[in-house]
């Protein structure tokens, strides 16, 4: 089997076998997903970072915030379960968000096992001021597509997904970049 080189169009390329790509067709098509996959990660990572410099929240706080905001005083499990992020996850948020100032965290005064969460006012001011996130502006456009071919876009992202190996990564539905999880 002919083995050729990418060396020949692009120094220290890897090398590939012919069988392995059915044909410069399919090697196009693929460098096309490959490059639409980039371009949501750089979309997702400018905007977290924009979100960051403009509001002083990273993503997942704007919508912890919101979800508080949206249910008024709020045990960390219910938060975590309307947010679709763990438990832990929403508490290391939590912290940062009362050492801000933005939400107060205060124990129930019928069952002192259970931890509430509201508001400050300067958390309803930040929710108030709170930019719109990259997942907002998506689902705005996603919902005018035909229900067909919102199934269609769904289909080809899971499969690709799979193809990634990522079909036992959770996630939340929400469009962020791991380092706005990590400052939590």
């Amino acid at each position: 089997m002919p083995l050729f080189w990418r060396e020949r169009l692009r120094p220290n390329a890897t090398p590939f076998y012919i069988s392995d790509m059915t044909s410069k067709f399919s090697r196009q098509h693929c460098d096309q997903v490959l490059i639409a996959l980039r371009r949501i990660i750089r979309a997702s990572d400018i905007h977290s970072k924009r979100i960051a410099r403009d509001s002083g929240l990273t993503t997942p706080q704007i919508v912890v915030l919101r979800a508080i905001d949206r249910l008024g005083e709020v045990t960390t499990r219910t938060l975590s379960h309307e947010v679709s992020l763990s438990q832990a996850t929403v508490t290391l948020i939590l912290d940062r968000l009362v050492e801000r100032g933005l939400v107060d965290r205060y124990r129930s005064e019928k069952d002192r096992r259970v931890v509430h969460t509201r508001l400050t006012v300067a958390g309803q001011h930040a929710v108030a001021n709170a930019p719109t996130l990259l997942q907002e502006a998506f689902m705005a456009r996603f919902q005018r597509l035909t229900a067909k071919r919102q199934k269609e876009i769904v289909a080809a992202l899971a499969e690709i997904g799979d193809m990634m190996d990522a079909e036992s990564i959770d996630a939340a539905p929400l469009i962020a970049t791991e380092a706005s999880f990590a400052g939590a």
